[in-house]
Parts: structure tokens; C-alpha cells; sequence
């Protein structure tokens, strides 16, 4: 359990340091949402139907190319190795890893989230339930980003890879992500279906993920 917190800690510390990712990843989701609102224009009826996709869509787009940092730096600097030496249980650090990057590149999304759905002139009534889709949602994007970051770990510059690799594996995560919060918003009654669908569909890729992604990693070490 200390091996586990101290990986969480110390790649959260790593991300917000300058140059971590944290930042650039937080700008990129807000340049993502402002260039949607830009495309729009001043049609305010049409950005506030389309703020929940639009911020889904951004956040998607910020953990794709953030995810190469999972693993790749502790590969480069040999730290990767000591962990598959030392840990008893190689699938809890992944696990760790996976919830340091949300932690790091997911969370300070989901707090500017309120700022951005003002600009995208979202109901006040859609703030909570967007929030709370990402809140539910998000953790499977680095979840499951963390088993293409293994798969590619041996590759150099594969972050166009892994952004192939996973993106398509984020549709469902989108899908119920934009459901639950357009019911949130608009109170209907498929709100809570679908966010049980976004939770059933996190605690999978949680489950499948320090598998999954040990196994990468044990055969890209072989």
C-alpha cells in the first residue's frame, strides 16, 4: 500500500511541476473548447445545446495526448524497471499510475469545466450533471489509456500511436458520458441509466486495465 500512494503522489507531484503536462493539458482543453464556440459563433441557443458534447469531446481529446506520459518517462530513466523488479504486485502499480494521471490530467479539467460551460452558455441546470458525468467517466479514459501506453511502451514518439490505439475505445465513455449529462440537463428520465452505464463501464476498465497493462509491460521488459 505505501509502494502504491507513493507512486500516486509522486507522479502527481511530477505532473503539476513545470514542464509535468498538468498545465499544457489544462490549455488544451480550454483552447479546445474555445475554438468550438469560435467555430459556432454568436448562435448562443445552439452553443448551449452543444456545451455537454463539445466539453466531452474536449476532455477526450486532452487525456489522448497526455497519455504517453504514463509510462514512458519512467521507461526512458530506467525508474520502470526497479518497479517491475521490486513490486510484488506489478498490477497495482499500473493501477496507480493510471489513477495519477487522472488525478493530474483529468482533474483540473473537470474543475474548469463550470468557467467553460459559462462561455458555452450551458443552463445553470446542465452545470451539475456535466460535472458529474465527468466526475463518473473520466477515470475509464485513463484507465483504459493506460493499457495503450503499455502496449507502445518500447516504441519512441508513439503518441499518434496511442492516440489511434484508444480513441476509438473512448466511444462508449462518450456516448453515456454526453447522454447523462443532456438528461441532467434537460431532466429526463434516462439521467440515471446512463450514468450507471458510464460507472459500470469505469469499474471495467479498472478491472481490466492493471491486467491488461501489466502484461504489456511485462512483454514489452521480456
Amino acid at each position: 500500500m505505501n509502494g502504491f500512494l507513493a507512486i500516486i503522489s509522486r507522479d502527481v507531484a511530477l505532473g503539476f511541476k513545470a514542464g509535468g503536462g498538468t498545465v499544457q493539458t489544462a490549455l488544451f482543453f480550454a483552447l479546445t473548447a474555445l475554438v468550438f464556440a469560435i467555430a459556432v459563433g454568436p448562435d448562443t441557443a445552439l452553443l448551449s445545446r452543444i456545451a455537454a458534447p463539445t466539453l466531452w469531446a474536449a476532455a477526450l481529446l486532452s487525456a489522448l495526448v497526455s497519455l504517453d506520459r504514463i509510462f514512458q518517462a519512467d521507461f526512458e530513466d530506467g525508474s520502470l524497471d526497479v518497479i517491475v523488479e521490486t513490486a510484488d504486485l506489478l498490477e497495482g502499480r499500473v493501477l496507480a499510475k493510471a489513477i495519477a494521471h487522472w488525478i493530474a490530467a483529468c482533474l483540473p479539467l473537470i474543475l474548469a469545466t463550470p468557467v467553460l460551460a459559462l462561455l458555452l452558455s450551458l443552463p445553470a441546470q446542465g452545470y451539475w450533471p456535466l460535472v458529474l458525468s465527468l466526475l463518473v467517466g473520466t477515470p475509464a479514459l485513463s484507465f483504459i489509456g493506460a493499457i495503450s501506453a503499455a502496449v507502445t511502451l518500447s516504441l519512441r514518439r508513439a503518441g499518434v500511436l496511442i492516440a489511434i490505439l484508444t480513441a476509438p475505445l473512448y466511444a462508449p465513455a462518450l456516448i453515456f458520458g454526453v447522454a447523462a449529462a443532456n438528461a441532467g440537463a434537460s431532466g429526463a428520465p434516462n439521467f440515471i441509466p446512463s450514468l450507471l452505464f458510464l460507472g459500470a463501464g469505469t469499474l471495467f476498465s479498472m478491472i481490466l486495465a492493471p491486467l491488461a497493462g501489466a502484461a504489456a509491460i511485462r512483454f514489452n521488459m521480456s
